[in-house]
């Protein structure tokens, strides 16, 4: 279950970087107020994910969900460019997070 939670952490990541994207730097209200309750949202799902997981794995995982995640939001949302070297770095991070998860042990 506390890899279910540390996924949905994640998501919520990927929702509160797009929504603070769209806020402007803080000037528009209501994703100002989406970006903040993801936020929050996020982090208290990790809290919980972490009482089961190794800091270093939640927090690795967590982080590396958020940053895929917010890639590819912004290739296919934002036509952010799609560079080989962007891909590469891309597949590291995945191949780090399938890592993490292999060597945990819970």
């Amino acid at each position: 279950m506390a890899w279910v939670i540390l996924i949905l952490a994640g998501v919520f990541e990927i929702i509160w970087a797009y929504s603070m994207k769209m806020s402007e730097g803080f000037t528009k209200l209501t994703p100002s107020i989406v970006t903040l309750i993801f936020m929050i949202l996020s982090v208290v799902l990790l809290s919980i994910a972490m009482r089961t997981l190794p800091l270093g794995t939640a927090y690795t995982v967590w982080t590396g969900i958020g940053a895929i995640g917010s890639f590819i939001v912004g290739i296919i949302v934002l036509h952010e460019p799609m560079t080989a070297m962007r891909m590469i770095a891309a597949i590291l991070i995945v191949s780090g997070l399938v890592l993490m998860k292999l060597s945990s042990t819970s």
